[in-house]
């Protein structure tokens, strides 16, 4: 059975994870995807995490599975071969996304000037072009002052990037709603998304923005606590931890059963004036809800709470390590992932992506491409013409 997106030819001028996620994501959905870096890699491709032999897991990850061809960027020949790549004939060709911004020569009205209908994705980083990478954009959010412990009083920056890869994943869809007005209506199109825009979209869309706006208040810190909702991290008598959250009412009542502190909630509750019906009031109360669910979860171990929970419908989970997540992958207890041996690479762990299509084996892992390797045979193949789905 064919992939979703086999027939499609992308062209991804790109470094970093924004724009390799959008052709990523592609990718894994069958598509070719092209990826152009210049002479000696982009700033990317050495970067951390690296593997015994010096080669970049990272950059390797993000391009799994794409063509990669290595062309020089500053000279004409470079950048004419570039733009035969993108402009190439064929309904599945002529698709472009890249994080370059301010070259005349990949501007959008130089390569439309060689095919009209082009779909090109530009990704950002700041809305007006400039340049800006996913931990500086969050910077900006208020979220670091938001995020760490309730105790500290210095911004927190997230780990993971969110930003770019919420971005890679809009970039993505736009280019599918092009490629579908193109279809249907024989046009072109040319979209940026920005990770400055993304950060501001996703924030208004969640309330924080309309919340400060309206209170005049920034989001405080609330550490692990669910913000409107129960939830809480808890230590276990072994040294454990475990996230345990509630939001609904009857998990709100399986976990007073479960910790056995239904008379004592409902005693503070009559106390405080307080309905724990409400999540909001379970949220402002929630030190001391806590502090009396505390000795519960300090007197078990991990075995005895996971025996507990899971016979109720309370939302929980144990913290762990990165470590302990690659070690299920390794044992076979993951559906997307899997390890194995590949040269210069030593062992990794390999997906084929989230998406599961039903009644349809998932596609073989795509191997890491060698920075480019395919750049003889695709720089011929652009003069023929590609894409043709």
């Amino acid at each position: 059975m064919t992939r979703p997106l086999e027939g499609l030819r992308i062209v991804e001028v790109s470094s970093f994870v924004a724009a390799p996620t959008a052709g990523l994501t592609l990718r894994q959905l069958g598509a070719e995807v092209i990826r152009i870096d210049p002479l000696g890699g982009a700033a990317d491709t050495t970067r951390w995490p690296l593997s015994a032999a010096g080669r970049s897991i990272y950059w390797a990850g993000l391009n799994r599975g794409k063509a990669s061809v290595e062309l020089d960027l500053a000279s004409p020949e470079g950048q004419q071969a570039i733009v035969a790549l993108v402009c190439a004939p064929g309904p599945g060709a002529g698709i472009l996304v890249s994080n370059l911004f301010g070259k005349s020569w990949l501007s959008d009205e130089a390569l439309r000037a060689h095919r009209a209908d082009l779909i090109h994705v530009q990704v950002l980083g700041k809305a007006d072009g400039g340049p800006a990478v996913d931990y500086v954009v969050n910077a900006t959010t208020g979220l670091p002052y938001a995020t760490g412990p309730v105790t500290s009083t210095e911004p927190v920056n997230h780990v993971l990037p969110a930003w770019d890869l919420l971005t890679g994943l809009h970039a993505a869809t736009a280019v599918l709603s092009a490629l579908h007005r193109r279809r249907e209506h024989g046009v072109g199109a040319h979209v940026t998304v920005s990770l400055e825009d993304v950060a501001t979209s996703t924030l208004a869309t969640l309330g924080l923005l309309s919340e400060a706006h309206q209170t005049g208040v920034s989001r405080s810190r609330v550490g692990n606590a669910v913000y409107g909702s129960f939830g809480a991290d808890f230590r276990l008598a072994d040294g454990e931890a475990v996230m345990v959250t509630t939001v609904t009412g009857r998990q709100w009542r399986e976990l007073l059963d479960v910790t056995g502190v239904n008379e004592a909630v409902a005693a503070v509750e009559t106390a405080l004036g307080a309905d724990f019906g409400d999540e909001g009031d379970r949220f402002r109360h929630r030190e001391v809800l806590v502090a009396l669910m505390r000795p519960w979860f300090a007197q078990r171990r991990l075995e005895e709470v996971a025996a507990a929970l899971d016979a109720t419908h309370v939302l929980w989970a144990p913290f762990r390590q990165l470590t302990d997540l690659a070690a299920d992958v390794a044992s076979g207890r993951s559906a997307v992932a899997e390890v194995r041996d590949e040269p210069e690479l030593g062992s990794v762990v390999v997906t084929t992506g989230p998406l599961r299509l039903r009644n349809e084996e998932p596609a073989p892992v795509a191997a890491a491409p060698v920075l480019g390797a395919d750049t003889g045979r695709l720089r011929t193949d652009a003069t023929k013409g590609g894409g043709t789905g």
